[in-house]
């Protein structure tokens, strides 16, 4: 099964490992995962984002220590839907922060033609505070990757 996911994954935390195990335990073990990763462009709203090229490094760093060899794609995305209109995809992963888009991606999916995407939403992740876990709140040294409070 093709599985795709999409972000701007910046301060890789617990929240984004949660999505990408996800998504890699939905594909199977046949299966694939697209991980789509937000352009400097796509980012640049957001402040103090690491470069892409960082961004990817530290992905491939993680999934690689996981060991998922060659079962993915990485790729550079440039707007909230990536490929995933077109694309050969069964799945998407999704935050309940972006079930939104991937109802957005079903309805252009099926005005084409295509098959809707399956829709699997993962909890938040909250950090020690009970609030969600999220790069921004990392970035403001408000928590740590895993949610821990930083004092």
């Amino acid at each position: 099964m093709k599985i795709c996911i999409g972000g701007t994954f910046d301060k890789l935390h617990k929240g984004h490992k949660t999505l990408i195990k996800k998504a890699f335990t939905r594909a199977g073990d046949k299966g694939s995962v697209f991980i789509g990763i937000t352009t400097d462009d796509f980012a640049k709203d957001k402040k103090n984002v690491k470069p892409l090229t960082e961004r990817i490094k530290n992905i491939e760093k993680y999934l690689k220590k996981e060991g998922y060899k060659n079962k993915y794609t990485i790729q550079p995305i440039s707007d909230k839907f990536g490929p995933s209109i077109h694309g050969d995809f069964a799945a998407i992963v999704v935050s309940s922060e972006t079930i939104k888009t991937a109802k957005e991606i079903n309805k252009k999916r099926e005005k084409i033609g295509k098959k809707p995407l399956e829709i699997v939403e993962i909890k938040p992740i909250l950090a020690e505070d009970g609030l969600r876990i999220s790069s921004t709140r990392i970035r403001n040294n408000i928590i740590n990757e895993n949610g821990k409070i930083i004092r």
